[in-house]
């Protein structure tokens, strides 16, 4: 890969040549629009996925390209292959799909960490972790800068996810000392847009959903939590930026949005774009879940001249079209209106 040279503060310029590139978790929301940024920089992708929350769909476009290439596998189990670059986005990321089976959670974590960090190290090659803001936990400071400890409960319904991931940190810099393993490692804030799961439970899907079916938009709490929601083409220069980077910056560094919202701001603005009048109906705040999440992106901002670029109004009206033209596919549409209710 060859990174044009740049003056501090000007957008990465990243020219690639016919590297092969490894995404885990390829097929996922993420991972299926980081796939074809690569493809569009002249990158050979090998796409690594068990379908557990990715889909097929989100890389369909894909597929007739002659320089993707996708392989079923969980990546719990070790992977032999040739490749130049590892990102590791292996994992499900939604309340509702990491608890659904939160031992396997916490071994795609783990597992998954020090598999696709043996590979690194076997081909000496450069590998970047997908951690989370979750490893802050329900914070105590704010916003979060990446120097703080965060504030996790090891033993909660969230924990397989949480701490999952940061096992993993803790993998990849124990690689790093130990082996000299070339690793970066980003701590993603909330991510939205299209190729989102449907029924993955997150705030923007479940309110998007909700409203262009007709049905009550849900609530958690008294919808004074806060979050940060960052574009997922932001997210991806984000992550591309951090694999470009200098082999010192390490990370971990903090990819977000800082611009923050209150659960009922958002409500409101989705009904709004929608066009919808559904009432809003309150429930109880479930376990764990925290009250604040904002980025301190000051690090992203002076190491990878990475500031995100698309509000969150503008994201919403793309991520809406989206699921709008999904939700008249009759068929789907159907199964998912049920599965929502």
């Amino acid at each position: 890969m060859n990174f044009v040279e740049q003056r501090p503060g000007e957008p990465q310029q990243v020219g690639y040549t016919k590297e092969r590139v490894l995404v885990t978790g390829g097929a996922g929301f993420i991972g299926s629009h980081l796939c074809e940024r690569l493809l569009a920089e002249g990158a050979e992708v090998l796409c690594v996925d068990n379908y557990y929350t990715g889909r097929r769909d989100n890389i369909r476009a894909l597929l007739d390209d002659p320089s993707f290439e996708v392989l079923r596998h969980d990546v719990t189990f070790p992977l032999y292959t040739e490749v130049d670059r590892i990102y590791n986005l292996a994992c499900p990321a939604s309340p509702v799909h990491y608890q659904f089976d939160p031992v396997q959670t916490t071994k795609t974590s783990v597992l998954g960490a020090v598999n696709m960090l043996g590979l690194a190290k076997r081909l000496k090659v450069p590998i970047l972790q997908a951690s989370t803001s979750e490893v802050y936990g329900d914070p105590a400071v704010h916003p979060q800068q990446e120097g703080y400890w965060g504030n996790v409960n090891p033993i909660g319904i969230r924990s397989c996810y949480d701490e999952g991931k940061r096992c993993a940190e803790t993998l990849f810099f124990d690689y790093h000392r130990q082996h000299r393993v070339d690793i970066k490692v980003v701590r993603i804030f909330n991510t939205y847009g299209p190729h989102m799961h449907p029924e993955d439970g997150r705030v923007v899907s479940n309110f998007i959903v909700q409203a262009l079916t007709g049905q009550p938009i849900t609530l958690y709490g008294d919808g004074t939590q806060t979050r940060s929601f960052c574009y997922v083409d932001d997210l991806v220069d984000g992550l591309m930026r951090m694999m470009g980077s200098a082999s010192q910056t390490t990370g971990p560094v903090n990819l977000g949005n800082p611009d923050e919202f209150t659960m009922r701001e958002l409500a409101d603005m989705v009904r709004e774009l929608v066009g919808s009048a559904v009432p809003i109906v309150h429930r109880p705040l479930p376990a764990d879940d925290p009250r604040q999440r904002k980025p301190d992106i000051a690090t992203a901002r002076e190491t990878l001249g990475w500031t995100p670029k698309v509000k969150l109004r503008e994201g919403l009206g793309r991520t809406i079209a989206y699921f709008d033209a999904l939700l008249s596919d009759a068929p789907r549409g159907a199964e998912m209106v049920a599965l929502s209710a």
